[in-house]
C-alpha cells in the first residue's frame, strides 16, 4: 500500500459540507482508506479575484491506486460537487489536490507531485500537521518546521469534528 496526502478546499455553497462529503466519498473509493484527518480550517484566499474565505483540510490515505488513477478519482469527486475550472485561483465548490504520494515525483503538467508550492502554503501545511504531526514533506523536511516558518495568522481551526467524521 502507498501513502498519499490529499488537500481539500472549498469556499462556495456550504464549504464544510463539501469537504465532509468529499472525505466520505474518498474513503468509499475502492483501494483507498483514510488513515489521518485534520480539523477544518478557515483561510483567506491567495491570489485570484475577490472571493469568500476558504475552508481547508487534509486527509492522509493508504491506497493501492497509482497516482494517476487516484488523481482521476479526485477529479471525478470534484465534478460530482459541481467544480468548474474557469478562473485560475477562483472560488470553487471543491478543490482536491494530491499533495504527496510516498516518495513519488512527477513534473508532468497533469500530475505534479509533490504538489508545487504546497510546502509554502499555510492552508496545506497547518491542516497536514494537524492530521499527522510528525509528517515530512518529501524532499523538503518536517512539516512542523515548515509551519514554524510561515505566517499562519490567517489559518484558524473551526469548531467541530475532523473532516469526514460528521
Amino acid at each position: 500500500m502507498s501513502r498519499a496526502v490529499i488537500a481539500l478546499g472549498a469556499n462556495l455553497d456550504d464549504p464544510a459540507h463539501h469537504l465532509h462529503d468529499a472525505a466520505h466519498r474518498i474513503d468509499r473509493t475502492p483501494g483507498v482508506r483514510i488513515v489521518g484527518r485534520s480539523h477544518l480550517f478557515r483561510t483567506a484566499p491567495i491570489g485570484g479575484p475577490e472571493q469568500p474565505d476558504y475552508v481547508n483540510a487534509v486527509i492522509i490515505v493508504e491506497t493501492d491506486r497509482d497516482p494517476h488513477t487516484l488523481l482521476a478519482d479526485l477529479h471525478s469527486i470534484e465534478a460530482e460537487h459541481g467544480r468548474i475550472r474557469d478562473v485560475h485561483w477562483g472560488p470553487r465548490t471543491l478543490d482536491l489536490d494530491l499533495i504527496a504520494y510516498d516518495d513519488f515525483r512527477s513534473v508532468d503538467p497533469e500530475l505534479q507531485v509533490p504538489h508545487p508550492r504546497a510546502h509554502e502554503r499555510a492552508f496545506v501545511l497547518v491542516p497536514w500537521c494537524d492530521a499527522e504531526s510528525d509528517a515530512v514533506f518529501p524532499g523538503v523536511g518536517p512539516i512542523r518546521d515548515l509551519v514554524a516558518g510561515l505566517d499562519t495568522a490567517g489559518c484558524t481551526v473551526l469548531e467541530g469534528p475532523r473532516v469526514g467524521e460528521s
